[in-house]
């Protein structure tokens, strides 16, 4: 995997029921893996969004999340997701997602939010993806790797357009900024 650097200046102080570690990705500019360890709910998640947005304003636009050690996860928490995307997208930045437990992925699917993020299985395969990203020309948002909505299967589409899941059968579109819906 690609060198990694603690960046402690962007953690501050840790939250009681979540442990954050930021580490660089020194083959991407602006890239961070941001790993958590606890549950991030109502409580906490202001904290969590308020160090996450430090490093996004200190110039880290993109980010991989590692939820490995992530136990719970509540609505408010996935608010604090959908902010960062707002806030990295118009930087030329972009998120992932790995290690997602089936519960957590389950409240993201419940609320209808698990088609707007990137969900990989693996750090390395998150950073290729952005790595990918950061070297293509034209904005590096394909080849676009995501899972289904549905079923989940990992699915792989050279450019925007319509395609069907090879599992379940789902008309998915996708579209010129790589999100993905239900076609």
């Amino acid at each position: 995997m690609a060198e990694e650097n603690t960046v402690a200046e962007l953690i501050g102080e840790q939250i009681e029921s979540l442990e954050i570690q930021v580490r660089k990705v020194g083959k991407i500019p602006g890239c961070v893996i941001v790993s958590m360890k606890g549950y991030i709910d109502t409580y906490n998640a202001p904290q969590f969004q308020r160090r996450v947005e430090n490093a996004i304003n200190a110039g880290y636009n993109r980010l991989i999340f590692d939820f490995s050690g992530i136990t719970y996860i509540s609505s408010t928490g996935i608010g604090a997701f959908t902010y960062f995307l707002k806030e990295v997208k118009p930087r030329g930045g972009d998120m992932v997602f790995v290690g997602l437990i089936r519960r957590v992925i389950e409240v993201f699917e419940l609320l209808g939010f698990s088609h707007f993020f990137h969900i990989v299985e693996t750090l390395d395969e998150a950073v290729g993806m952005l790595d990918v990203q950061s070297n293509s020309a034209g904005g590096g948002l394909f080849p676009k790797i995501f899972a289904c909505p549905i079923c989940r299967k990992r699915l792989k589409a050279p450019k925007d357009g319509r395609f069907r899941c090879s599992e379940c059968k789902t008309i998915l579109v996708i579209d010129k900024t790589a999100q993905v819906s239900l076609g």
